[in-house]
């Protein structure tokens, strides 16, 4: 089994480092606390092991052989971002918590859960397995297999960052101690993802 280990794991780097709503959503999360960075990153990993998944099982290809079924999977990751953007900018300017510290999320719980959907309704996420673990995969190889392993290097590349955005979020969490600033990056961040909403839209 001969498997293009060289430029997949170059095309993986690029995709890993790139920023995208899981980066946004996970850095957002751990600003206002590292549990909660963590808590992002799990829902985000999670979000990524069922595509993984899906793509070796051969479930998405179905999704993007039907143009009907792929349309609606685009249009729900759309709208979901968009209501996500909004919902940070509006809570961009809510009043800050006693003691004039910003409010963080509204729980652990409701964390995990906003970046498992980030995650699973990322058409990009779904495509990106689906085009690049065929590239490397070797033809004349049992499939599932080599989709099987690709996928859990792919996974496991995105763990790898997680285990280094997180811990490294707590500068910021510090510089986010003024409520102006954290005015300002929650704006930012929503801005982001509503951008990033147009881009899947367009693209």
């Amino acid at each position: 089994m001969h498997i293009a280990w060289g430029s997949f794991l170059l095309a993986l780097l690029v995709i890993v480092l790139v920023p995208g709503p899981d980066f946004v959503m996970v850095t957002r999360s751990a600003a206002s606390g590292r549990r909660y960075g963590w808590l992002a990153a799990a829902g985000i990993v999670c979000g990524l092991c069922l595509h993984a998944t899906a793509a070796s099982l051969g479930l998405s290809a179905l999704v993007v052989a039907v143009p009907t079924a792929l349309f609606v999977v685009k249009a729900l990751g759309v709208a979901y971002l968009v209501w996500m953007g909004f919902q940070v900018l509006r809570k961009s300017g809510s009043a800050p918590v006693a003691g004039g510290a910003p409010a963080g999320p509204v729980s652990g719980r409701g964390v995990f859960v906003r970046a498992l959907l980030t995650d699973l309704l990322n058409p990009k996420v779904m495509l990106t397995f689906l085009t690049l673990l065929p590239q490397a995969m070797d033809p004349a190889a049992a499939p599932m297999p080599q989709a099987a392993l690709l996928s859990g290097v792919a996974v496991g590349a995105f763990a790898g960052w997680w285990l280094v955005v997180v811990p490294s979020v707590g500068k910021l969490a510090e510089w986010l101690a003024s409520p102006r600033r954290k005015k300002v990056f929650e704006r930012v961040c929503g801005s982001a993802l509503i951008a990033m909403a147009t881009s899947i839209a367009v693209g």
